[in-house]
């Protein structure tokens, strides 16, 4: 059975291979983008009155967050002082901006719902942002595809995972739209990085990080987490660990 929905602004899917019980499948996705929703109306810059609108305006303190936002604050916090400030949710005009951590945090919580309700074997794209369980056919875990940030209609490279997360930043698609905290000036010099770890809240925030932090991120994200990482520089190179990577051909450079 296959769910999609755009959420966040963004196409998300829930791919279930022959659920064993297909009720309590159809149910726990339900639940799952339910969940999803939620978090783009409590975290979305875009209205009005969400909590994180209301906090960054000084209608909310921080003893009147909701558990929800304290979390995602928090990571967010852990994320920066890890990085020696390049990953940053207060843009360079100073207005909060936590999409560098909710779009992992919420994927992730979705999928635990398929956990919890035993779902089996799933994968959960989230605007490209993958979290995977089990295997959709016997022998064969579920097959990611990188994009080649020059070429949409090309893969750089195929992941094969099982239970796992891969989250990609870059300025492809959106444009140069993550700054490094440390200076307040766009960053430069990745134009994606790719990041394989145990969950999507690592990944997503990892591979942010690395984005700002440029080519020397790479060897920060493999000590902080992630189990393979995966960059292209602006001039083309391709940069990382790549333990659990199949690379489909460009000059790479360790």
């Amino acid at each position: 059975m296959r769910h999609v929905e755009v959420v966040m602004g963004i196409p998300m899917s829930v791919d279930v291979p022959a659920p064993p019980d297909r009720r309590c499948a159809e149910l726990a996705v339900r639940t799952a983008f339910s969940r999803l929703r939620d978090a783009d109306r409590r975290f979305s810059r875009f209205v009005p009155d969400s909590e994180v609108r209301r906090f960054d305006a000084g209608e909310l303190r921080h003893e009147d967050l909701s558990p929800d936002l304290t979390e995602v604050l928090a990571l967010a916090d852990r994320a920066g002082k890890a990085s020696g400030g390049a990953f940053s949710v207060r843009r360079p005009d100073g207005t909060l901006d936590t999409d560098g951590v909710v779009k992992g945090w919420a994927a992730q919580r979705a999928a635990d719902v398929l956990i919890a309700a035993e779902v089996g074997a799933f994968c959960l794209n989230a605007g490209g942002d993958v979290v995977t369980r089990g295997e959709p056919v016997p022998g064969r875990g579920w097959r990611v595809g990188v994009r080649d940030p020059w070429d949409a209609h090309r893969f750089l490279a195929v992941v094969e995972q099982r239970d796992g997360a891969v989250a990609t930043s870059g300025t492809y698609e959106r444009g140069a739209h993550v700054w490094d905290g440390r200076t307040g000036a766009t960053a430069s010099g990745l134009a994606s990085a790719t990041v394989l770890a145990g969950d999507l809240v690592t990944a997503d925030v990892l591979a942010t990080s690395v984005l700002a932090l440029g080519a020397d991120g790479v060897a920060w994200a493999s000590g902080h987490g992630a189990s393979a990482v995966l960059a292209v520089t602006d001039d083309g190179r391709v940069l990382g660990d790549r333990a659990g990577l199949r690379l489909l051909g460009r000059p790479t450079a360790e």
